[in-house]
């Protein structure tokens, strides 16, 4: 009897230390660290903007350097967490930006209506933070920087107000998909075959017909396998739980991020299909630049380069990393941190 009791003291106080953890893990206080200059700023916060709640971090050793705008891809996938490995170095020079866009990551809201989300409404959630951040640092324009599925809402911003931004980047710029995603297929089809993975082979030669009609995307899974995605790196948007041990997210941010997930992809990629960007926007009135991955077939390099070659511009380049795949930035983050800093710094 007593052995029994002692089970169930031992049991019920390990229950409550789980619970504490718990707890614990989801509330744990969030922040981006300190930078330790007189004109420096490294704020991580929530602003109300366009209407709802956007996480924004913002860091810089001088805020009168230039402002850089980082959007992220997805939809849905938050680089909050993992800015730090691209753009330390940049803050020298530059006051980097990133927020979680609408419904993503730190600015999903359990209970705020999402039945409305669109593309349209991410770019006006983008120029209304461009303005946001252009008061707040007293800057007449910034540069526009995307990555993945942000190059699709940065760009039309760009589009739509150009007079509000030095310059577009576009990095694992999107194109047409469908073209995108045939590219992928075949790259993975030949791999696949290459590396003898039968069951690949097969489920990619039953998915042909959707991805090739614009109804699907080539699985992500079977592109990163076989490094379409990353070549010098672990995919940085797969570590879901390696993201609640950043400082800039908990346990609680964790789970919208992967709330976030399901509602932005659910909500945003049918238009993508729908309105592909050549349909979109073939003339841009502001400098601009893609930078690509010889190796990406997540958004497809040559896609993107016939897409670059018809959009009319006087000041565009194209810049191929030949190292990496789908996170240039990161898998060759020297070079381009040297690109950026030549191009842009004063």
């Amino acid at each position: 009897m007593k052995s029994r009791k002692t089970i169930f003291k031992i049991v019920k106080w390990f229950g409550g230390i789980f619970t504490l953890v718990i707890l614990v893990a989801l509330f744990f206080p969030t922040w981006t660290t300190h930078i330790e200059e007189e004109n420096s700023i490294s704020t991580l916060e929530q602003v109300e903007i366009n209407g709802t709640g956007h996480e924004i971090m913002i860091r810089g050793r001088d805020r009168g350097n230039p402002v850089l705008i980082f959007v992220h891809g997805g939809p849905g996938s938050s680089e909050i967490t993992y800015a730090d490995s691209y753009q330390k170095d940049l803050e020298d020079k530059f006051t980097v930006v990133n927020y979680d866009q609408r419904a993503t990551g730190k600015s999903y809201h359990f209970f705020e209506d999402y039945s409305n989300l669109t593309s349209s409404l991410l770019v006006k959630d983008l120029l209304a933070l461009t303005d946001y951040v252009s008061n707040r640092l007293n800057q007449e324009k910034v540069i526009l920087v995307a990555h993945s599925y942000g190059t699709y809402i940065a760009m039309q911003a760009a589009a739509k107000a150009p007079g509000k931004f030095t310059a577009y980047v576009g990095i694992g710029q999107m194109s047409d998909l469908v073209r995108s995603e045939v590219e992928s297929w075949n790259f993975v089809l030949r791999e696949a075959k290459e590396a003898g993975d039968q069951k690949v082979v097969e489920s990619l030669i039953d998915q042909k017909v959707p991805i090739y009609n614009g109804d699907q995307v080539t699985p992500r899974s079977y592109v990163m396998k076989y490094g379409g995605a990353t070549r010098q790196m672990e995919n940085p948007d797969t570590g879901l739980f390696s993201k609640m041990w950043s400082s800039e997210y908990n346990l609680l941010d964790v789970i919208r991020y992967r709330r976030g997930i399901s509602t932005s992809q659910e909500a945003l990629i049918p238009g993508v299909f729908e309105s592909p960007l050549p349909s979109v926007i073939n003339k841009l009135e502001i400098p601009f630049y893609f930078i690509m991955g010889d190796y990406d077939y997540q958004t497809s390099s040559k896609a993107a380069k016939e897409y670059f070659d018809t959009i009319e511009a006087k000041d565009k380049t194209f810049l191929r990393f030949e190292q990496s795949a789908h996170y240039p930035h990161m898998e060759e983050k020297r070079k381009f941190q040297e690109w950026i800093n030549s191009t842009f710094a004063q």
